[in-house]
């Protein structure tokens, strides 16, 4: 109660506190914190809030400790590690490997020590800069468990994130089998050294490999405390080996040492050894980088157990750091030194010691020391020395077997460590459902929520790997796994810097956006340097990773830096935009329409998304009434976007409130879009059932068509024979409920009647249905060679024959033929043909089936004409056949109404309309779609006669018709500028 505190402005409002942010994930909200709703009516609460303020408070819902995977409550708390033991030492013991022992006296040898150095530093630049890239990314938030694959999915987003994760969890494992197979080598060498051979050399590296796996398993699987404890042991033998080192170092040379080119510190060894001496054809530079680099690649060692540790945040860039500080320094000192004991080349000769002074014809620095080593010189036979022996260290040291427990210990440690690693990530990635079939793997164990399924996997693979003990090709792709995984880690630093996003906060701020960038530009280069093959491998598999998580678009929200950099991008380009003038050749049909739930009217959305999608701006608005606001469900936008996206409809929702179609409409005119974006088009359904309708409802219609004119826009009226509307799959209220524009009611002929469901579910229920609720329109079929007929009557800019075009564009409708019918009389038909045809060619339009209609203005036949009045006869007035009663009364009372007087002013233009009905379905009945100029109102038409002329310009189609009007404006022209 006393963490519940109320503020200092309610009795239901908190103070800040922690919990309240613990889960702010989407569609995650905080439940302890009350609604903007209760705080409203708070003050119609007060009574309830003071008689149950204790027992209200007490049962709010607490949410939990904000894991991204919410874990079950355990009875023993997990063990957690600090930066020392957690990250630093673990780091340290990775990044020590067999390397140090076996291999850097020789890349001295070869590449000298200032050589050497530069390559050190140049190693340690590179994990140094990405170390402050994981530090930046590992403050800026919790870190669960996940490693480098949980740092850049949650950077980058699954896209790059899920490819990354099976490459890093495929690379630590085939890690632990290199360092394990290292380990076999050197026991399979000291076993030859003292006789003992087991089956034959490859057999008994594969031996020894799958019992140290199998131990290091098992070590595992005992726990992190025991996996822990082990590092521990295995630190302490490394630090006990180095020391045995330096020791040895000082300790004065024996006469058998000397004779293998060991000398103790001599300043003269020093300066011979400070310039490089390549040798056969591996001997350059980047070979020297190339063997060097891997044992720098332990340093996300720490970081991928970070669900391990006490503070990720404070852990990962102080160890990680501090481990890349100590052991640099250890490379440093131990190259300076063994090049400053240790000869290039020794026979190992006890005999090759010169007595007295004579050197002549002696060659090399051992004839400064008294040893003349020159016939294994010239006949390259040494086999002792920096350059040719791998056992330097141990001869230098003080105890030799003290140096094999150190090669034990630091192929041992990074074996475990990579053991443990690709288990913890690869978990998270199953976890987090981007691949199929891999869920079986996520599961947890214990109070550690050990991953023992992906240990036995790891353990698995490793084997596999271990019985073939021919690993060098594996090598390089590991060390460009590794290698990608850093540059990608960097871009992510990077990419959050440069996004501005709000959400990039991290606490370590000794980073840059710029090194960052170089890092990841680096660890590229270092790829295609080290092995170019292997790169490009590596890179395929990303690509055609990444390629499946972009095809499956997982439903995962991360708030990557990559949605920070669209909207940027977004933003940026549209406010650029808005500086630039319109142009009629980057005309394009933005269209508002008014769909209501676009789910009701799937028809109307293709239609427009068909020449919309890909090419210009679509908004949906659904204009809901006052009546229908408080019985329509909370999460009825998200539904409606998740149809949208499912349906592949690439247009906003716009939802908005207002007391009838035509305020709702006029403001979504004003205010829908943003800047350029705007819309410049406003697509109607048209309204079946007008007959039936109560006046102000038709009144309303036209309103918002005279509206749309008054706003220069473009108008689009889709008729469609069954109608546009069909029922709501799904009761949000636990009724067949349908939340449809109350401007634009159903068809008696409604599409899917029986698709309604008596039981309640909820909008993520009907999101995962599947494409249950996708129903299939006519738009969405292959129209063959059907045609598309335009009845282009009005010179309205064009936009008439633009719609047509953007539609043949498509793949369903390309092999349509467009047929373009113009009005025109007999005498001049060949004429007004041939003006036509040469226009459509000037606007670069295909259209060359042009059709001129000579008998336009024939009347109508009677029948048809008699249809028309007799469906107008419902909304006459009859005012000058009714005696004694006021004619501007009836006007007055019944506006809508057609007086006699304007009907026979309108006559003509009745008969026009009746005539070119006959025309259209006399040459349309088989088209694929019809388009008709659409009719601009008068204001002093009424409205039933106006919807009447649109009713009769489209009855008795089989097919779509738009009855469509530009705002006058050009949309088409021939000219180049």
């Amino acid at each position: 109660m006393e963490q519940r505190r109320s503020s200092f402005y309610s009795t239901l409002d908190l103070v800040p506190q922690l919990e309240h942010y613990a889960s702010t994930l989407p569609r995650q909200q905080a439940r302890s914190r009350p609604s903007l709703e209760a705080l409203r009516r708070a003050s119609e609460q007060v009574e309830v809030v003071n008689t149950s303020t204790d027992s209200g408070l007490s049962n709010l819902p607490v949410t939990d400790g904000g894991d991204e995977e919410s874990q079950p409550p355990q009875e023993e708390a997990p063990v957690r590690f600090g930066w020392v033991t957690g990250v630093m030492v673990r780091c340290m013991l990775n990044i020590w490997g067999v390397i140090l022992f076996l291999r850097l006296s020789l890349i001295t040898s070869q590449a000298g020590i200032l050589l050497t150095w530069l390559i050190i530093l140049m190693s340690v630049t590179v994990t140094s800069v990405t170390a402050l890239s994981i530090s930046a990314i590992a403050t800026n938030g919790r870190v669960t468990s996940g490693g480098a694959y949980f740092m850049i999915s949650r950077s980058l987003g699954p896209e790059i994130g899920g490819p990354i994760g099976v490459v890093f969890s495929f690379a630590n494992a085939l890690a632990c089998a290199l360092n394990t197979v290292g380990f076999a080598e050197v026991v399979r060498d000291l076993l030859q050294e003292f006789g003992v051979v087991m089956v034959d050399a490859i057999n008994d590296v594969r031996i020894v490999g799958v019992i140290t796996v199998t131990f290091l398993l098992l070590i595992s699987l005992a726990g992190m405390e025991w996996e822990s404890k082990t590092q521990i042991l295995f630190f302490i033998v490394l630090l006990v080996s180095f020391s045995n080192y330096l020791v040895g170092t000082i300790i004065p040379p024996s006469p058998e040492k000397k004779a293998q080119g060991i000398f103790g510190y001599r300043s003269e060894i020093f300066i011979s050894n400070l310039k490089p001496d390549w040798r056969g054809p591996e001997g350059n530079f980047f070979q020297m980088f190339a063997i060097f680099f891997p044992s720098a690649i332990g340093i996300l060692s720490g970081a991928n157990i970070s669900g391990d540790l006490k503070d990720p945040a404070s852990a990962i860039p102080k160890g990680t750091l501090m481990a890349i500080f100590w052991t640099s320094f250890s490379y440093l000192v131990i190259s300076a030194t063994v090049a400053s004991c240790v000869l290039r080349d020794a026979s190992g000769n006890m005999s090759d010691i010169l007595t007295g002074n004579i050197t002549d014809g002696c060659v090399g620095m051992g004839c400064n020391l008294g040893w003349n080593f020159t016939d294994c010189i010239q006949s390259q036979s040494c086999k002792y020395g920096l350059a040719n022996s791998s056992k330097v260290l141990g001869q230098i040291s003080g105890f030799y077997y003290l140096i094999t427990a150190g090669v034990f210990a630091a192929s041992l440690s990074s074996a475990l460590g990579f053991l443990v690693s690709a288990p913890k990530v690869f978990q998270c990635l199953c976890r987090d459902n981007i691949y199929p079939y891999i869920g079986f793997f996520a599961k947890g164990y214990g109070k550690n929520d050990e991953p023992l399924r992906a240990y036995i996997l790891c353990y698995v693979i490793a084997v596999a790997f271990i019985l073939i003990a021919e690993l060098n090709t594996i090598a390089a792709l590991i060390s460009n796994f590794f290698l990608c995984s850093y540059s990608l880690i960097n871009f992510s630093c990077f990419h959050a810097s440069i996004t501005n996003s709000p959400g990039w906060r991290p606490s370590f701020h000794y980073y840059s956006k710029w090194t960052a960038l170089f890092g990841a530009v680096i660890s590229v280069v270092l790829m295609f340097l080290f092995t170019w093959w292997a790169a490009l491998t590596t890179f395929c598999i990303i690509f055609f990773l990444f390629g499946y998580v972009n095809y499956n678009k997982p439903k995962v929200n991360w708030g990557s830096s990559v949605q920070a950099g669209t909207y940027n991008m977004a933003l940026s380009y549209s406010l650029s935009l808005s500086g630039v003038e319109d142009h009629v050749k980057n005309f394009r049909p933005q269209c508002l329409v008014l769909t209501g739930p676009p789910n009701q009217r799937p028809a109307l959305v293709d239609f427009v998304g068909s020449f919309t999608k890909h090419i210009s701006l679509m908004i949906c608005g659904d204009i809901i009434m006052e009546q229908d606001r408080q019985t329509r469900p909370q999460d009825a936008t998200d539904c409606l976007v998740k149809w949208m996206n499912k349906r592949k409809v690439r247009s906003f929702y716009m939802p908005f409130t207002a007391d009838c179609l035509r305020v709702g409409a006029r403001h979504l005119l004003q205010a829908s879009g943003l800047g350029k974006l705007k819309p410049n088009t406003l697509v109607l359904g048209f309204k079946v059932n007008w007959r039936d309708s109560s006046p102000e409802g038709i009144q309303d219609y036209i309103n918002t068509i005279y509206d749309t004119f008054d706003s220069n826009y473009c108008l689009c009226i889709l008729r469609m024979m069954d109608g546009l509307d069909i029922f709501d799959q799904f009761d949000f209220e636990g009724k067949q409920s349908r939340f449809q524009n109350q401007g634009f009611e159903p068809d008696e002929s409604v599409e899917n009647d029986d698709q309604q469901s008596p039981e309640r579910e909820s909008a993520d229920d009907i999101s995962d249905k599947g494409d249950s609720d996708q129903i299939k329109t006519v738009f969405q079929n292959d129209q063959g060679k059907k045609t598309i007929d335009v009845y282009w009557i009005a010179d309205d800019g064009g936009l008439t024959l633009l719609v047509p075009y953007l539609l043949t564009r498509r793949k369903r409708w390309h092999r349509s033929k467009v047929r373009v019918f113009i009005v025109g009389d007999e005498q001049n038909m060949e004429e007004g043909r041939s003006k036509m045809i040469a226009l459509l060619k000037r606007f670069r339009l295909d259209f060359n089936d042009v059709t001129v209609m000579t008998d336009s203005e024939r009347r109508p036949h009677a029948k048809n004409l008699s249809r028309f009045v007799d469906s107008v006869a419902p909304f006459r007035l009859y005012d000058e056949q009714q005696e004694g009663v006021s004619v501007q009364e009836l006007r007055g009372s019944t506006p809508w109404k057609i007086s006699d007087k304007e009907f026979e002013a309108f006559k003509l233009k009745s008969e026009r309309k009746v005539r070119l009905n006959e025309i259209i379905r006399r040459n349309s009945q088989h088209a694929a779609l019809v388009l008709v100029s659409l009719p601009v109102p008068h204001s002093d038409c009424p409205s039933a006669l106006y919807m009447a002329w649109l009713d009769t310009l489209t009855c008795g189609l089989h097919c779509p018709a738009v009855l469509i009007r530009g705002n006058q404006q050009n949309v088409l022209t021939y000219y180049c500028q």
